[in-house]
């Protein structure tokens, strides 16, 4: 049986980023609507039900969004 995580693991894709996010993957769910992803609790892939709250198959436009965050940040750390 699986569990699922899903009060834990859902993020919204404007959430800071946390260190175990990269490009590729993000810590938590970032789809807006994870109930309609075809990856949606497969072990080993999403975040629901991954151990490690990592979700393997961020939606098409996290590269982006991951972009957009990480210079965010690197601006705020810079003017600190």
């Amino acid at each position: 049986m699986m569990k699922s995580n899903k009060k834990k693991s859902k993020q919204n894709e404007n959430t800071s980023l946390h260190p175990l996010d990269k490009d590729v993957q993000t810590y938590g769910c970032r789809h807006s609507n994870p109930d309609i992803c075809g990856k949606h609790s497969l072990e080993g892939i999403c975040a629901y039900v991954n151990d490690n709250n990592i979700c393997y198959a961020p939606p098409a436009s996290w590269k982006k969004q991951y972009k957009k965050l990480s210079t965010e940040l690197k601006k705020k750390n810079d003017s600190e």
